[in-house]
């Protein structure tokens, strides 16, 4: 059974545009990085229902077992490391 991971990203005031990009760049890579992903988008948020979050990922994984690997992939550990020193953020994952 599939499984979508989702994030809320707020990245925090002061962090600079360039920053961002990079940020968006580097999550993105992931899709092509860790094994397991079938389909990752991230995007900007254009509404004000967000409470503050910025950004949005989501993540289809091939199952559970492809979730807990992309948790531990070094290349994960080393972006999500970097983004939370300029964001906050929260994750959902079910199954589908």
């Amino acid at each position: 059974m599939a499984v979508t991971h989702i994030v809320w990203i707020k990245f925090r005031d002061g962090v600079a545009p360039s920053s961002i990009d990079a940020h968006v760049a580097a999550l993105t890579s992931l899709e092509h990085a860790v094994p397991g992903i079938s389909q990752l988008t991230i995007g900007a948020n254009f509404t004000d229902r967000a409470g503050g979050y910025t950004h949005g990922l989501v993540v289809i994984l091939e199952d559970k077992a492809a979730l807990e690997a992309y948790a531990t992939h070094p290349r994960h550990v080393e972006v999500a490391t970097a983004l939370r020193q300029d964001a906050d953020i929260l994750a959902l994952d079910y199954e589908s």
